[in-house]
């Protein structure tokens, strides 16, 4: 600490990084809080974490998907947190000595944070200025107070804060993050209340033209622990680049079919749900699926037609791809005569397993398209459907070196016994589920060490487009073991036991588990 005869004492270089660390707390948190608010406000946080995954280099996607499976946009939200404190301490820092420059930093930073805000396609321009301007002016005048409060409580003539001194600015220094801290977690729970909420908008959805006919008898079997054959909605996998799940306005919601078309035309919800429904059961999959993977389930889904849809608009015959995009700017890609083939039904799904599309999901509408991994095909929170050329656009994961073609591969999984599980000698079920669809499974065969590959009993599949079970009881001796699964495909392909990462096409290789018997 040093002092001036006309000046307060500046403050020791720990106490401005403290108060730098409050002052960034308290603007992220009312920033936060203020975006919960009012209506159409870009969250600074969300923002930032969007233009992250924006400018993500190759592999990042499935290097994040590996680490934290799908806590990875949980994880991105504390990375930005932790980075955005540790420049607020900077800035505390260089506020000792240069309090005007601090002043013009964070003036600098609000005018970035707005930019990168009005990227959301959702955001309102005069909403986002108003959180960006309240969050500089809550860290300007934070950090102001906390620096005063740690020179006052310095007496002139010692070297640091004495210990009286240091308590009083650490506990109020520490109030300031708590109380930031619960505004940021009240925002954050009005942001997403705020999105969910739209679905509350919906009644009850028209029943199909046609109902899918349920599951045939022998479709499941009853073993603990083994995957159900339909994924309940709280369970099934979310994978997408949403740091925060979009929030349509049914109001002013429109689905549009553009590009390629000879008559484009555009729906409103109601008018969506008025057309001729239909139903399936679908098994899809997430590219990013290792083998043995939980990114993957099966679902009753109801919507409407594509094929309907694109005939409405009489399609040119030159369009070779279909081009869904989401309220939030995400497209995704796929081919035109996978969506027009006679056995296949791609759908405008508006209802997941009896119920209005969960907004975690895609609400208000999404696309299904059997036999295409999601990230060419699944759309969530739908807006457009675009007909264009495979030459002439490349989707969102194109670019960072993902298959522009991507049929889901045949797969198949050990779910029980667990990897490492310790059984009692006897007969053992080992069971699972196994998938290829649009082509549907055949059979399944299991081996047990270097024992011949013996067939596994499959349950009744509900179509070739959803995944089956299989159970192969197996008599254990006691010792160490290593068991494998393979499935075979409707087309005769077995799969392979070459192993390969999901990038850029999907994992291939034999989920393998280790057991131990005695």
């Amino acid at each position: 600490m040093t002092t001036s005869a006309t000046s307060e004492p500046i403050p020791s270089r720990w106490a401005a990084a403290v108060a730098g660390v409050a002052a960034g707390a308290a603007a992220l948190g009312g920033a936060e809080l203020i975006a919960g608010l009012i209506p159409g406000a870009a969250s600074p946080i969300i923002a930032v974490g969007d233009l992250v995954i924006a400018l993500q280099p190759p592999g990042a996607k499935q290097f994040l998907v590996e680490l934290f499976g799908e806590a990875d946009k949980l994880i991105l939200n504390l990375f930005i947190v932790v980075v955005a404190l540790a420049l607020a301490a900077g800035l505390g820092i260089l506020a000792r000595t240069r309090p005007g420059w601090a002043r013009i930093a964070i003036a600098a930073g609000a005018i970035a944070l707005l930019g990168v805000g009005l990227r959301d396609p959702l955001a309102e321009a005069l909403a986002t200025l108003m959180v960006v301007a309240a969050a500089a002016a809550i860290a300007v005048s934070v950090l102001g107070w906390l620096m005063r409060l740690a020179a006052r409580r310095a007496a002139p003539d010692m070297a640091e804060m004495p210990d009286w001194g240091r308590r009083r600015f650490l506990g109020t220094s520490i109030a300031v993050v708590g109380v930031a801290a619960a505004s940021g977690i009240a925002g954050r729970t009005l942001l997403d209340r705020g999105r969910l909420n739209a679905e509350a908008q919906v009644g009850a959805i028209p029943s199909p033209t046609a109902s899918a006919p349920p599951p045939p008898v022998g479709a499941s079997f009853d073993i603990p622990e083994l995957s159900p054959i339909i994924t309940p909605n709280r369970d099934f996998y979310r994978i997408d680049t949403a740091l925060l799940v979009p929030r349509p306005d049914l109001a002013t919601w429109r689905l549009r079919v553009s590009g390629m078309v000879e008559e484009p035309f555009e729906l409103t919800y109601d008018e969506l749900l008025a057309m001729p429904l239909d139903e399936q059961h679908v098994t899809i999959a997430c590219v990013s699926n290792e083998v043995g993977g939980d990114l993957v389930g099966t679902a009753l889904w109801k919507g409407v037609r594509l094929k309907n849809l694109l005939e409405r608009a009489r399609v040119r015959p030159e369009a070779t791809q279909i081009v869904g995009r989401a309220v939030d700017g995400f497209t995704a890609g796929f081919p035109t005569a996978w969506a027009l083939a006679d056995d296949r039904e791609a759908l405008v799904a508006v209802a997941m397993n009896g119920e209005a599309l969960p907004p975690n999901h895609g609400f208000p509408a999404r696309l299904i398209v059997p036999g295409l991994y999601g990230y060419v095909s699944a759309t969530k929170w739908l807006a457009e459907i675009e007909l264009t050329t495979l030459d002439a656009f490349d989707a969102y994961w194109i670019p960072l070196g993902w298959s522009k073609e991507a049929p889901i591969l045949t797969q198949s999984r050990i779910d029980v016994p667990r990897e490492g599980a310790r059984v009692a000698a006897g007969t053992v079920a080992i069971a699972g589920v196994a998938w290829a669809p649009d082509r549907g499974v055949t059979a399944v065969e299991v081996q047990v060490d270097e024992e011949g590959w013996e067939p596994a009993e499959l349950s009744a599949p509900i179509s070739d487009a959803t995944w089956v079970q299989f159970v192969r009881r197996w008599e254990a001796t006691s010792g160490e073991h290593l068991v494998r699964v393979r499935a075979t495909d409707g087309d005769g392909e077995v799969q392979t036991d070459q192993k390969s990462a999901p990038a850029p096409s999907g994992a291939r290789g034999h989920h393998t588990i280790r057991v131990s018997v005695g």
